[in-house]
C-alpha cells in the first residue's frame, strides 16, 4: 500500500483543511496593567508593544480589541498604595475596581472582565500573602484574599482569579462571593502555578517582586517545576473547594502539565502565556532570528493543542490585528 502523509501537506489550503487544532479570538484572553492615573500610560520597556494604562486609555484600547474580537481581558491593578497587609486591594477606589466598573459599564456582557487576585502589587514586601515571623503566613491570609475577590465581584468583576498560591484561598473566595450575593461569579484559580523564571518583566510591569523583607523568593508557596503528579492533585483540590475554571502557568515549558491536568479533571482549563515567553519571542523576532507572526502563531497552536481551551497572551492583540491567526 502506497501511504503518504505528505500528500494533505502539499498546499496551505490543503493543510488548513486537514489541521487538527485551530486558534481564533474567542479563545484569546488579553492582560492590562492598570494605572491610577485617569489619562496615564507608561510603556513597559521589558515588555515591548504593552503598556500600563489609566482608565481613559484602557477604555480606549479594550473597545478597539473588541472590534479584533478580543471579548476577555485579565486585569492586573498597579500604582496604588503599599501596606504590609496589602489593604488597597479590597479598596473600591483602586485602579483595578475603578477600571472595572467603567469597563462593565461602557460594555456590559460583550465584554468578560477577569479580576486577578493576590495580594503582591499591594504589599510593601511584594509577597503573594501576609508574612509573619519572616515567612508566608497561609491561613491569616485566606481573609484578605476573600475580602479582595468581594470587593472586586462588587465593582463588576465576571470572573475572580486567584493567583496567590496560597492553600484554601479558593473554599475562601467562594465562601465570601456566596455569602455576600455574588454566587454567579466563576472562579478561575491559578491552580497549576510554578515558582517560574519566566516572570521576570511581569514584576517588573506589576512592581510585585519580593523586597527585602521576607523569603527572596515564591518557591515556599508556588510550584516545584521539577513536579508533574503535584500539579494533578493542585487542580483536584481548587475544583472540590469550587474552581470553575484552572490555570496552568507558565504555558511552553509546561505543555506536559496542561495535557495531563486538562485529561484528568475534564475541566476548562486556561494557560497563561506568560510575560517571558511574550518578551522572547519580541527579542527573537527583534535579533531577526526568527519571522515573529511564526514563532506566535507555533506557540499559540501549541498551548492550545496540549489541552488550554483558554489562552491568556499579550499577543492576542497583535496576533489578531496582523491576521496571524
Amino acid at each position: 500500500m502506497n501511504i503518504r502523509p505528505r500528500r494533505l501537506r502539499r498546499t496551505a489550503a490543503l493543510r488548513d483543511l486537514v489541521a487538527e487544532t485551530t486558534v481564533d479570538s474567542r479563545a484569546l484572553v488579553q492582560p492590562h496593567f492598570v494605572l491610577p492615573g485617569d489619562r496615564d500610560t507608561q510603556p513597559i520597556d521589558a515588555m515591548p508593544g504593552i503598556a500600563r494604562m489609566g482608565c481613559e486609555p484602557l477604555l480606549q484600547r479594550v473597545e478597539a480589541d473588541l472590534e479584533l474580537g478580543i471579548r476577555s481581558v485579565l486585569l492586573f491593578g498597579v500604582g496604588a498604595p503599599k501596606d504590609a497587609t496589602g489593604s488597597a486591594g479590597s479598596d473600591p477606589q483602586s485602579p483595578a475596581h475603578r477600571a472595572i466598573t467603567r469597563l462593565k459599564a461602557a460594555f456590559g456582557e460583550d465584554l468578560t472582565v477577569i479580576a486577578d487576585v493576590c495580594l503582591c502589587t499591594y504589599t510593601d514586601h511584594g509577597h503573594c500573602g501576609l508574612l509573619e515571623g519572616g515567612q508566608v503566613a497561609n491561613d491569616p491570609s485566606l481573609p484578605l484574599l476573600a475580602r479582595q475577590a468581594v470587593s472586586l465581584a462588587a465593582a463588576g468583576a465576571d470572573v475572580i482569579a486567584p493567583s496567590d498560591m496560597m492553600d484554601g484561598r479558593v473554599a475562601a473566595i467562594r465562601q465570601g462571593l456566596d455569602v455576600d450575593g455574588f454566587a454567579d461569579r466563576a472562579i478561575l484559580s491559578y491552580a497549576v502555578k510554578y515558582a517560574s523564571s519566566f516572570y521576570g518583566p511581569f514584576r517588573e510591569a506589576a512592581d510585585s517582586a519580593p523586597k527585602s523583607v521576607g523569603p527572596r523568593d515564591r518557591k515556599t508557596y508556588q510550584m516545584d517545576w521539577r513536579n508533574r503528579d503535584e500539579a494533578l492533585r493542585e487542580a483536584e483540590l481548587d475544583l472540590a473547594e469550587g474552581a470553575d475554571i484552572l490555570m496552568v502557568k507558565p504555558a511552553l515549558a509546561y505543555l506536559d502539565v496542561i495535557a495531563r491536568v486538562a485529561d484528568h479533571t475534564g475541566a476548562p482549563i486556561a494557560a497563561y502565556l506568560v510575560s517571558g515567553e511574550y518578551s522572547m519571542i519580541k527579542l527573537m523576532a527583534g535579533a531577526g532570528m526568527a519571522e515573529e507572526r511564526e514563532l506566535v502563531r507555533e506557540h499559540l497552536h501549541a498551548v492550545r493543542r496540549a489541552g488550554a481551551r483558554i489562552l491568556v497572551t499579550y499577543h492576542a492583540r497583535q496576533a489578531l490585528a496582523e491576521g496571524w491567526l
